[in-house]
C-alpha cells in the first residue's frame, strides 16, 4: 500500500460523516484531501516541512481530520498528545503538555480553540499555538510526506499505567498495520462502512477506524466520545442508520450501549460483520448479553471480535478470525496467579472465565513463556514502533532482541492468546500475589457499582501493604456497608485476600483515559496524597 497516495488520490466513493455537535456533516474523502492541500500551504508558512514535528491534540472534528493530512503533505510528523483525562486537573494537564513538549521540540502545537486556555503560558511562549480552523486556505504545495522508513506519527500513550510514552511510528509501520487490520476484519476496499465514536487521540480510533477507512475508501461515520457518553444508544443506532459493517470499542462501552438500548428499537437491521473489542479486559458476559439484546436487529453470533493490541505495535497484535464466534474458556484463577494456565469446567469453584484474544495476525509473532505458563507477553510485528521518541532508556527496556516486552501477562492455549492482566496489576499482599483486575471484574458485576468504575490499589499501613477498593456507586445507597461487605466477600472468594477499606466516590471521580481505561497509577497517587473526597468510607479491617 502507498499510504499517502491512498489518502490523497485513491478515494473515489468513500464519505466522511462527521458529527458536528447536533448533526452529521457529509464530506467525500476527495474533498477532505483537497482541503488538506490548502492547510498544507498554511502549515508550510508556519515552518512545517520535512523533519519537523507538529504537536497535536486530536479531537473528532472535520478540521482535525483535514489538518492531519495537511501536516503530512507539508512534510511534518504528527505527534498525538493525550487529551485531558477524567479526573485530571487543568494544572496537571498543563504540566503534562510542558513535559512532553520539552522532549518533542515541536514546530507548532495544534488543538481546538476551547483547549487553548489549558496551555500554560511558559509553553505558549516557546511554541506557536494555533487552532485547527486557522489553517484553512486556498494555497497549494508540492507534497513531501514522510518516506516509508521515516517518522510519520508519534502516538503518545493514554497514560493508563504511567506517564505517557511516545511510540515512534514510520510510514511503513502504519502501512503494514492497515494491511493487518484489513485481514483481521475481512475488509472489502471500497465497499465497507465503519462507525466510530472513539477519540482520534487513541490508537484504535486513529488507525483502526479513521486511517483504515480513509486508506481503503470506506465510508466513515465519525461520532465523538462526548456524544457516546451522553447517549450510549447512539453507537448502535448509528450502525443501524448507516448500515455499518465494521466498528471498534471497549467491553465497557458495549455494556453501556446494551443497557441504554433497553426495550428500544433500531431504524434498520444491523449489517455488522466485525466489531473489534479491545483496550481493556473483555468481559464474556457483556458480549453474550449484547449479542442477545441486538440479535432481533440482525446482530450475528460472530460479530464481536475480541482483539489484543497496543500503541507500540501501531495497534492490533492478535484477534479473533472475523468468521468465528468469540471463545470463552474457564481457568483455575488461583493457578493463574501462581503462573499456570489450568483449564477447568465452568462450574469449578475457582473458575475464572476468560475471553480469547484470538490468534496472532499476519506477520506477527506472539510469545508468552512455555506452554501452559502465564508470562509476560512478547511481540514481534512488521508494524512495531521503532522505539519511544527521544527516550532511549525506556526504549532499551521494552524493545529488546527484536521483540516488544509488553508488560502484559498472558498465556497461549491451543494457539490463541489469553490476556490475564498487567505486571502493574499484580499486587503482593501478605506474601500472596493478586491480580487486581480479577477483583475489579468481580466488583463490576455488583448492582450498585458503575460498570468499569472500580479500582483496587495498595495502600501502606502500620501492618504493611493493604488493599483499598475505590469505586463509583450507582444511585444513592442509604447504607454503604452492605455494599462494601459484598465487595470484600468477592475479593476473598476470587483472590483469597481481604480488603482493608472501601472508598465510594462521586460519579466521574476515578481517573480514566479518553477510551475508558482506569489510570491505576493516578488512583494510587490520589489515594496517597489524600486528594479523594468519597461520599462514604467503610473500614473493613
Amino acid at each position: 500500500m502507498d499510504f499517502f497516495n491512498a489518502l490523497t488520490n485513491g478515494s473515489s466513493r468513500g464519505v466522511l460523516h462527521a458529527w458536528t455537535g447536533d448533526e452529521f456533516e457529509h464530506l467525500p474523502w476527495r474533498e477532505v484531501a483537497r482541503d488538506a492541500h490548502g492547510m498544507a500551504a498554511r502549515l508550510r508558512e508556519l515552518g512545517v516541512r520535512s523533519g519537523t514535528r507538529v504537536a497535536c491534540v486530536l479531537t473528532n472534528t472535520p478540521d482535525t481530520v483535514r489538518g492531519l493530512l495537511g501536516i503530512w503533505l507539508a512534510g511534518g510528523a504528527v505527534a498525538s498528545l493525550p487529551l485531558p483525562t477524567r479526573g485530571q486537573s487543568a494544572q496537571a494537564y498543563g504540566e503534562q503538555l510542558v513535559a512532553l513538549s520539552a522532549r518533542l521540540e515541536p514546530t507548532l502545537l495544534l488543538l481546538d480553540d476551547e483547549l487553548v486556555p489549558l496551555v500554560p503560558g511558559e509553553l505558549a511562549a516557546q511554541v506557536p499555538i494555533r487552532g485547527w480552523a486557522t489553517l484553512h486556505g486556498s494555497g497549494s504545495v508540492t507534497p513531501s510526506p514522510p518516506g516509508r522508513d521515516e517518522l510519520a506519527f508519534i502516538q503518545y500513550s493514554s497514560g493508563s499505567t504511567s506517564t505517557p510514552k511516545g511510540c515512534a511510528l514510520t510510514t511503513g509501520s502504519v502501512e503494514r498495520q492497515l494491511e493487518i487490520i484489513l485481514q483481521l476484519t475481512g475488509g472489502r476496499p471500497g465497499a465497507d462502512t465503519v462507525v466510530s465514536w472513539l477519540p482520534l487521540s487513541h490508537d484504535m480510533g486513529m488507525f483502526g477506524c479513521l486511517l483504515y477507512s480513509w486508506a481503503y475508501d470506506f465510508d466513515l461515520v465519525l461520532s465523538t466520545p462526548e456524544r457516546f457518553g451522553m447517549a450510549p444508544r447512539s453507537w448502535f443506532r448509528d450502525m443501524s442508520e448507516y448500515e455499518a459493517t465494521m466498528t471498534a470499542g471497549t467491553s465497557t462501552a458495549v455494556h453501556l450501549a446494551t443497557r441504554a438500548q433497553g426495550k428500544g428499537s433500531l431504524p434498520r437491521q444491523l449489517r455488522l460483520r466485525a466489531a473489534v473489542i479491545g483496550a481493556e479486559r473483555i468481559d464474556g458476559d457483556t458480549l453474550t448479553a449484547a449479542t442477545e439484546k441486538f440479535r432481533p436487529f440482525g446482530l450475528s453470533d460472530t460479530a464481536f471480535q475480541p482483539a489484543y493490541g497496543m500503541a507500540e505495535a501501531t495497534l492490533a497484535v492478535t484477534g479473533k478470525p472475523w468468521q468465528h464466534k468469540p471463545r470463552l474458556l474457564s481457568f483455575d484463577r488461583l493457578a493463574l496467579v501462581d503462573g499456570s494456565a489450568v483449564e477447568v469446567e465452568p462450574e469449578h469453584p475457582r473458575a475464572s472465565r476468560l475471553v480469547s484474544n484470538g490468534v496472532a495476525l499476519p506477520g506477527v509473532s506472539v510469545h508468552a513463556g512455555e506452554a501452559g505458563q502465564v508470562a509476560e507477553i512478547e511481540v514481534s510485528s512488521p508494524s512495531l514502533a521503532s522505539g519511544y521518541h527521544r527516550d532511549p532508556e525506556r526504549t532499551a527496556e521494552r524493545f529488546r532482541d527484536g521483540r516488544l516486552h509488553t508488560g502484559d501477562l498472558g498465556f497461549l492455549h491451543e494457539g490463541e492468546l489469553y490476556v490475564t492482566g498487567r505486571l502493574d496489576d499484580m499486587l503482593s499482599v501478605g506474601g500472596r500475589k493478586v491480580y487486581a483486575s480479577e477483583i475489579e471484574s468481580a466488583v463490576d458485576s455488583l448492582t450498585h457499582i458503575r460498570k468499569g468504575c472500580a479500582a483496587v490499589v495498595e495502600a501502606g499501613g502500620s501492618g504493611g501493604a493493604q488493599l483499598v477498593l475505590l469505586a463509583e456507586a450507582m444511585g444513592k445507597p442509604r447504607d454503604f456497608r452492605p455494599l462494601a461487605e459484598e465487595a470484600a466477600s468477592l475479593a476473598m472468594d476470587r483472590a483469597g485476600v481481604a480488603l482493608a477499606e472501601c472508598l465510594f466516590l462521586p460519579r466521574g471521580t476515578l481517573p480514566k483515559t479518553p477510551s475508558g481505561k482506569i489510570q491505576r497509577f493516578r488512583c494510587r497517587s490520589l489515594l496517597q496524597d489524600e486528594l479523594l473526597e468519597p461520599v462514604a468510607r467503610v473500614a473493613l479491617a
